[in-house]
């Protein structure tokens, strides 16, 4: 097996070569590597649903209309029907997962009531699914070229607007897509 560092709270990024349709183009946030598996949330891939729809189906309705309008990213291909906050902070719900210091997910209602409230996490990102690999799966695949790695930024986590993810996460790892080619050059 390919031994790779511990990628948790590391950005994945697809390289240009990579079409499997759930990651061309993405870049993944990894909540959780280690021996069993990684878990991560695609960061860069909106749905057409917004926050309020999410509430509305947990008859919950949010004070603030700017939250109401958040959108909601596809988190990965895995258990679509299951939510994730990524969010700063160490305020934990019922089921919240530290990923660092600074970076937690939380997966349980009582953070949706919470934000619809107004007393929420100040920035967040709102996911339906994760991505998940076995064991020795991403190493496997990083090993292949299918992907970058680098630290996580906060900045592009919450901040950067979602069409910009992909290019900024590579751009701070000093690499531009634009000029990446699948293909081996023997000349």
């Amino acid at each position: 097996m390919v031994e790779t560092a511990d990628l948790t709270n590391h950005f994945l990024i697809a390289m240009p070569q990579l079409t499997d349709p759930n990651f061309s183009q993405t870049v993944t946030y990894i909540c959780e590597h280690s021996r069993e598996g990684a878990l991560g949330i695609v960061i860069n891939r909106p749905l057409d649903l917004r926050l309020r729809e999410i509430l509305a189906h947990m008859d919950l309705e949010a004070d603030d209309a700017a939250v109401a309008e958040l959108p909601v990213y596809l988190g990965g291909p895995v258990q679509t029907d299951r939510g994730f906050i990524v969010h700063p902070g160490t305020e934990r719900w019922e089921s919240t997962m530290e990923v660092t210091d600074g970076i937690s997910v939380t997966s349980s209602r009582d953070i949706l009531g919470a934000i619809a409230r107004g007393r929420g996490p100040q920035r967040m990102l709102v996911a339906l699914g994760y991505a998940g690999w076995a064991s020795g799966q991403l190493e496997r695949e990083i090993a292949e070229n299918a992907w970058l790695s680098g630290p996580a930024d906060p900045e592009i986590l919450f901040e950067l607007p979602h069409g910009a993810r992909w290019s900024a996460a590579a751009a701070r790892l000093g690499v531009d897509l634009t000029l990446i080619s699948g293909q081996a050059g023997h000349g």
